[in-house]
């Protein structure tokens, strides 16, 4: 007699390194695509350096993942982490800030997508056009990862693979014909242009690819040997981030300089004023004529291809992020609740990604880049912090990768790049929170409805316990 088949309670492990990478780079590449030009209009001539910084604070915040992640294998990122080393409320509010952040990736990487398409059709990079093709995209893959992982994984895994090559030819061509290290120094004028707080708010706005490394770790738990392929995965993206944030801002400053507008009283640029929002695009405009054509068509397509990435790693990351919530009982179990067929948390991606479409209405960039800032540097404080407190509260927890940095305090380990990590994620989150008023309201706003709704459940739980653990596992 046949024995029926039961369902499947838990994520499937299918990934490997390929598959990490290029989800996580989905995310950290097409960053490019649109944070150059918002970076630039904080940063002006200094972008190249707000780039770099940020390219070493991924790095910390790289090895600080790599320690968390394979030490506690779990979708959750930095709320898995603060869970484990303070309580529920804490990793709660690591978790929802966590949550905000994808949303706004999400909605940012499919609004962008339009407008690298309007080479081929214009209407597509004006509002509205651009939002309403936004939202059919968040809608698409929505459905996409409602099917499964394994379908999603392997449309990353060749598109990452093209746009590399794409990028890396554009910074070809680009130093050949209109790099010039002098302009480069014209471009400068400390302290006026951009002012010292300014340039500390580009900082944070190129800080925007972070994302990418919370996203490996909350497919930890569908990835083969994290212990191995994480780290891996993890230093591949490391190493990339580093070359391309520091070349793509180079060459786009020796193509589009920083200069004087008489008129409006302000130093500006073409990045700023003309290509803010594909600044890429700008790049390949001021190229001679006999490449820029085929140039220009080409990284329309495949701009659109890594934020079709970006967009779909986002909701991998935010759907695996509410089915760790909702398991551990910090959002009610219809979030976390598990499709048997398929094996995906269908309920959070359909939740979430309804949010992402609404907030693509209204068409501002640069709001949503603010709102990212928000919630990733506050995200991200907590994760270090949390790396930190493990080391003291459990010094002899299993841990398959270390950061090698430390400096022993009492007998403790401490990670140097933790420490660091921390201190210029806490400055990054306060700058924003002073700096950017619409930031500061929307996340604390985003932040005030979250915990309301996880005490009201708590309170509710406690009432009303579930009565065994196949209920509480949420598993359809």
């Amino acid at each position: 007699m046949r024995r029926p088949r039961l369902p499947r309670r838990g994520l499937h492990r299918v990934l490997g390194v390929p598959g990490l990478f290029s989800t996580a780079y989905g995310d950290v590449g097409s960053s490019i695509y649109y944070v150059l030009g918002v970076t630039a209009l904080f940063a002006l001539g200094l972008t190249p350096l707000a780039f770099v910084v940020a390219g070493l604070l991924f790095g910390m915040l790289a090895l600080t993942y790599a320690e968390g992640t394979t030490a506690m294998p779990e979708a959750g990122g930095a709320s898995s982490f603060a869970r484990r080393s303070f309580n529920d409320t804490i990793s709660f509010i690591a978790g929802w800030a966590l949550a905000l952040n994808y949303v706004v990736t999400m909605a940012i990487s499919a609004f962008s997508i339009p407008n690298y398409l309007s080479v081929f059709w214009p209407a597509l990079g004006d509002w509205p056009g651009n939002s309403v093709f936004g939202v059919a995209i968040i809608g698409s893959l929505a459905t996409l990862n409602v099917l499964g992982i394994r379908e999603s994984s392997r449309v990353n895994v060749g598109l990452a693979a093209l746009d590399l090559l794409t990028q890396a030819l554009v910074v070809i061509v680009a130093i050949i014909f209109v790099f010039n290290i002098r302009t480069i120094v014209d471009n400068i004028h400390f302290g006026e242009a951009p002012e010292w707080n300014r340039l500390m708010v580009g900082m944070a706005i190129a800080m925007i690819a972070f994302t990418g490394i919370e996203t490996v770790s909350n497919l930890s738990e569908e990835t083969r040997n994290p212990g191995k392929n994480v780290p891996r995965a993890v230093l591949a993206v490391f190493v990339t981030v580093m070359i391309m944030y520091t070349l793509i801002p180079l060459v786009a400053l020796s193509a589009m300089p920083v200069h004087f507008d008489a008129e409006a009283g302000k130093f500006t640029s073409e990045l700023v004023d003309k290509f803010k929002e594909d600044p890429v695009l700008g790049i390949v405009s001021h190229l001679p004529v006999a490449v820029e054509g085929l140039l220009s068509v080409w990284v329309g397509i495949l701009a659109g291809t890594i934020l079709l990435i970006a967009t779909n790693a986002g909701m991998l990351g935010m759907s695996r992020l509410a089915y760790s919530l909702g398991r551990h009982g910090q959002l009610p179990p219809v979030v976390s609740r598990i499709n048997a067929k398929r094996g995906t948390p269908a309920v959070a991606i359909i939740i979430f990604s309804s949010f992402a479409a609404l907030l693509i209405v209204p068409g501002r960039l640069d709001v949503l880049a603010g709102v990212y800032s928000f919630g990733a540097m506050l995200a991200f404080s907590f994760a270090h912090l949390s790396i930190i407190v493990l080391r003291a509260r459990e010094p002899d927890m299993q841990r398959p990768f270390k950061i090698p940095f430390n400096v022993r305090v009492r007998g403790v380990e401490i990670p140097i790049t933790a420490v660091i990590g921390l201190m210029g994620t806490v400055l990054a989150w306060t700058v924003v929170v002073f700096n950017q008023p619409f930031s500061r309201y929307i996340g604390i706003a985003w932040m005030v409805v979250g915990l309301t709704v996880y005490l009201a459940y708590r309170w509710w739980r406690r009432r009303h316990p579930p009565p065994d653990t196949a209920a509480a596992s949420g598993v359809t």
